[in-house]
């Protein structure tokens, strides 16, 4: 056999190995190197007074929020439907906020605030956790923070919904939600979950449902059972960083919703998960709703003391994850009634879950 034959008959082979190889490895175009790693670092102490709120936070010590929670210790006896959430949001030390002019406010944050806030009674169980979810990606390498504000609701028992919007070109990753003033007792984050800023959702007053694809902005609600002029609530989206071509990357919405809770002074959780084929956990969201929020415009609980106790990564069965968590795949919501019954409310859990396509 001359040289030029065996040469081609060698070339020949290499393909057909390539090709073998490549359908042996049916995913290899479609790698994710997203990964998340869930910090805390447990459980503070407080709100200890009335009316009152505390604020902790979790910090990244590699990668980027992308997203993170809260958890709130509820109390015994005549507290124990006192403490509630006040903030779950990104920062940019730790401690501060960002409450000033709205738009793009941060990049590459590290740092995410939860913000626990009591009511009229207390008691020593009270206690509040936060949780990061730090996201590395070979693609997404840097991000940003949009927000939005609005001095809303001003009426009671009324949700004030306020919508953050990622730029052009870019993704959704997750969000935030923060109300002020925090010493009422009375104000607080009833919801904060993904949604799109588009006519078939009413531009952001009903939520992404399961199964959609790339949300593009992420609503905050707030919920007073009084009457307060200086209500504000404040919407955050964060959003893959400028000039990333993320044509590639699909963030996939999961939602789940239950039924209650409708009986006073007790609770309900939500969990949700993300699908084999979804990609990693990157964030999660949370309401205590009117129910059938990715239909119909939000709707408020059934009763003005109504309100949320946690939004956290967690496992299957509801469990908040650890410090150090690298396989979190669920997203928990945690609602709970004020004294008095409410009837037609919901529970929502959101998960984001992330592939790169890397």
């Amino acid at each position: 056999m001359n040289t030029g034959l065996l040469r081609r008959f060698a070339a020949g082979r290499a393909l057909l190995l390539g090709a073998v190889l490549a359908l042996a490895v049916p995913g290899a175009a479609y790698a994710n190197t997203v990964s998340v790693t869930v910090k805390t670092p447990g459980a503070t102490s407080g709100p200890a007074g009335a009316n009152s709120e505390i604020s902790t936070h979790a910090d990244c010590a590699a990668g980027l929020v992308s997203g993170g929670g809260i958890n709130q210790a509820i109390g015994t006896g005549a507290g124990v439907n006192g403490n509630h959430v006040n903030g779950t949001a990104p920062s940019p030390d730790g401690t501060s906020e960002y409450t000033g002019s709205t738009g793009v406010v941060g990049t590459d944050v590290t740092h995410w605030l939860g913000i626990g806030g009591s009511g009229g009674q207390v008691n020593a169980s009270f206690s509040t956790t936060p949780y990061a979810v730090c996201l590395t990606s070979n693609l997404i390498n840097h991000t940003q923070v949009v927000m939005n504000k609005a001095n809303t609701p001003t009426t009671g028992a009324t949700p004030g919904l306020v919508v953050a919007t990622c730029p052009a070109g870019t993704r959704l990753l997750g969000g935030g939600a923060r109300t002020t003033p925090g010493n009422t007792g009375t104000f607080k984050t009833i919801a904060g979950f993904p949604t799109f800023n588009n006519a078939a959702h009413d531009f952001g007053q009903k939520a992404a449902a399961d199964g959609e694809t790339n949300p593009d902005s992420w609503a905050a609600v707030g919920w007073d059972n009084s009457i307060n002029s200086s209500n504000t609530t404040y919407a955050y989206a964060i959003c893959s960083g400028s000039g990333i071509n993320v044509s590639g990357a699909t963030v996939t919405v999961r939602h789940s919703e239950v039924s209650g809770p409708t009986t006073g002074s007790t609770g309900q959780t939500a969990t949700v998960g993300c699908g084999g084929n979804d990609g990693k956990l990157v964030s999660g969201g949370a309401a205590v709703s009117g129910g059938s929020v990715t239909t119909t415009d939000f709707t408020g609980p059934g009763s003005g003391g109504d309100h949320l106790n946690g939004s956290f990564p967690s496992t299957s069965g509801g469990a908040a994850v650890s410090d150090g968590t690298t396989t979190a795949a669920y997203w928990t919501a945690a609602a709970h009634t004020g004294g008095q019954a409410s009837s037609g409310t919901y529970t929502d859990a959101w998960a984001l879950c992330a592939n790169d396509g890397v």
